[in-house]
This record gives structure tokens, C-alpha cells and sequence, in this order.
């Protein structure tokens, strides 16, 4: 019985063939990494962009995010955002001020605990102030400010954080049925200098990718990277 044998002719053709299909697959992938960049530089020029807009108005209420506190002092992160949330409240923009962030592992007192002594110790007033206590990411924070601002009847408000934050927490609060404007504070220690605002937009560009694709928030503390 003759052996079968492959003519010189096939061989080049099978050879051409498997060449074919390596160069579709690293077409393939050179798409999909041009896509990937450019969803990612579109998502940073919106997260730069959105952090430069100051549209605060007469609201409802303002809402301040929080950040790390070192056993009842506010870190420079959140000691920003405070002091541009107080500033907004008492130029008259809304007449309640919502504090905001939970107790991470290890700590003594919350976030919005510290965030209300100090708004107190601002002039602005006790009964001026709502806590939101619960929220350990930005997420769970303005899930539960949606349930409070509806308890008390209050429709718009103006989000305090800082600039790369924004974009997110607008997106999150929106889609929570609130009526959202930002006011990010210009003297975030996370824009100081290059490195701090790429750090805080590389956290954010993660953050989003999360929020967007599963709807949940990032492990771990879910705030810019402090100085």
C-alpha cells in the first residue's frame, strides 16, 4: 500500500494558511489594544474635564464626600474637601449639609463624625447638618444619601470632592435620581503636583471600569491616594 505524501504545493498553502490566521490574530489584538487605549484616554479627558467645572447654584443641599481621618482629624485630602463644602455652605448655596463616609478597619470614629465636628466648629450649625455614617466606598455613601435626601424631602444637591473624583460621583448620583451638580475643591493635596493627580486618575480610571462594567465599587478604601 502506498504511503499518502503531502506535494510541496500543499505544504506552501497549509503554511499560508496558518500565516493568515496568526496575522488575523495579531490584527485582532492590535484592535483590541488601540480600543482599549482609546476608551481609557477618552475616560481620563472626562475625568479632567469634569474636575475643571464648578457648577454650584442654589440646591436643595450640599453633600460632602469623605476621606481618610486620623483618629478625629480630617487628613489634608478631606480637610479640602471640608473646607470648600463649609465655604459653599455658609456663602448661602443650600441650606443643609450632608456629611458623608463610614469607619474603615481599625478605626475609632467615622468619617462623617469628624466631618461634623469640624463643619461645627465652622459655624455652620448642628441643626444644619445630616450624617450619612455607613458608606466604607463611594458608592454605598451616595446610595445612602439618595435614602436620606428623599427622608427629608430635598431634590437637588451640590457634590464636594475632589476634581478627578467628580466625574464618579456625579455618574453614581444621578443615577441614584438626584439632582447633581459638582463643586470640586481646588486645593486637594491629589493635585499639588503630576504624579499625585496621575495616581488619583489611574485609581479613578479602575473605579469606573468597575462601576460601569459590575456596578460595585473598588476593594478597599475607595478614595484618592493620599499625600
Amino acid at each position: 500500500m502506498a504511503s499518502a505524501t503531502r506535494s510541496p504545493r500543499s505544504e506552501r498553502a497549509r503554511w499560508s494558511a496558518s500565516a493568515r490566521g496568526f496575522k488575523d490574530v495579531v490584527k485582532l489584538g492590535l484592535a483590541v489594544i488601540v480600543g482599549i487605549g482609546g476608551v481609557a484616554a477618552l475616560a481620563t479627558y472626562r475625568i479632567w474635564d469634569e474636575g475643571q467645572r464648578d457648577d454650584h447654584r442654589p440646591a436643595d443641599a450640599i453633600v460632602v464626600l469623605g476621606a481618610a481621618q486620623y483618629n478625629g482629624r480630617p487628613s489634608p485630602v478631606f480637610a479640602a474637601r471640608l473646607d470648600h463644602a463649609v465655604a459653599l455652605y455658609l456663602s448661602g448655596v443650600a441650606p443643609v449639609l450632608i456629611v458623608t463616609g463610614g469607619k474603615r478597619e481599625g478605626d475609632r470614629t467615622t468619617e462623617a463624625a469628624v466631618a461634623r465636628q469640624f463643619a461645627m466648629d465652622h459655624d455652620v450649625p448642628e441643626s444644619a447638618i445630616l450624617v450619612e455614617d455607613r458608606g466604607r466606598t463611594t458608592l454605598e455613601s451616595l446610595q445612602s444619601v439618595a435614602t436620606i435626601m428623599r427622608r427629608h424631602e430635598l431634590k437637588s444637591a451640590i457634590f464636594v470632592s475632589d476634581r478627578t473624583h467628580m466625574l464618579r460621583v456625579l455618574r453614581i448620583a444621578q443615577d441614584q435620581g438626584l439632582v447633581a451638580h459638582g463643586s470640586p475643591t481646588a486645593t486637594s493635596p491629589t493635585d499639588q503636583d503630576w504624579n499625585r493627580r496621575l495616581d488619583a486618575t489611574r485609581h479613578e480610571l479602575g473605579a469606573l471600569a468597575l462601576y460601569f462594567l459590575a456596578g460595585v465599587a473598588p476593594l478597599g478604601p475607595d478614595a484618592p491616594i493620599e499625600p
